[in-house]
Parts: C-alpha cells; sequence; structure tokens
C-alpha cells in the first residue's frame, strides 16, 4: 500500500492506495470493483489517460508529470464516460470523488507517493 501527499498543500489525498504497474493491472484498474474506499486510490504508471467504462461509482482523477506535479485534474468523472487525459502526464492517479476538493488539489501542486506507514513491500502488481 501506498500513501499519496500533497507536499503543497500539505494533505493526503490517499492514506492506502495501490500501483498498477502491469499491462493487465493498468488495463484492469477499477474496472468492475464495487466501490473504492475513502481513503483509497490507485496510482496507475506509465499512463496519461483514463476511461470509465465498467465503472460503478465516479472518481477524481489526478494526472501528474515526471516531476511528480499535477498537470490536470477531473472531478467526479462519472461512469461510462470515455476518455480523460492530460498533455505531459506520466502517472494518472483515480482516488474517491470529492478527494480533489477536499484536498484543495490544484494543478502545478506537487505529490509524493510513498510506502504507506503500515505497509510492507507494497502492492504486488
Amino acid at each position: 500500500m501506498y500513501r499519496i501527499v500533497n507536499t503543497t498543500r500539505h494533505t493526503v489525498l490517499a492514506s492506502r492506495a495501490e500501483r498498477a504497474r502491469s499491462y493487465w493491472a493498468r488495463l484492469r484498474g477499477l474496472m468492475f470493483r464495487p466501490n473504492l474506499p475513502a481513503d483509497g486510490g490507485l496510482v496507475i504508471e506509465p499512463n496519461n489517460s483514463v476511461h470509465t467504462f465498467w465503472m460503478r461509482f465516479p472518481i477524481d482523477v489526478v494526472f501528474v508529470d515526471r516531476q511528480d506535479r499535477v498537470v490536470g485534474l477531473v472531478e467526479a468523472m462519472p461512469p461510462n464516460r470515455p476518455f480523460a487525459g492530460a498533455r505531459r502526464a506520466r502517472r494518472t492517479i483515480e482516488l474517491p470523488a470529492g478527494t480533489i476538493a477536499r484536498t484543495q488539489t490544484q494543478a502545478g501542486d506537487t505529490l509524493v507517493i510513498e510506502a504507506a506507514p503500515d505497509a510492507g513491500a507494497g502492492s504486488p502488481t
């Protein structure tokens, strides 16, 4: 598990995020899951766009570049939308709807993805 911290605003976007790095993990993403816990998230890398087909809930999406700066934001992207993306994005972070507003995350902010304090080696994906 991972923790995602907005170091610009000193807020935590997720305290129990997963990483999707393999082809299959990136392809599946959050599809078919019943929900995303309030403190959860999914970091998809490398990736610069998402869709929400076969999802059951809206998500906030944060696009991050190679320097871990936010380069795009989509709030409450509903299920079954074909596309959201951002130029220069290297990672996509999917979060529960409302996270962007709650943490006041904005374009230009810097994020850090670190091992969660209670986690071992992290997610196997």
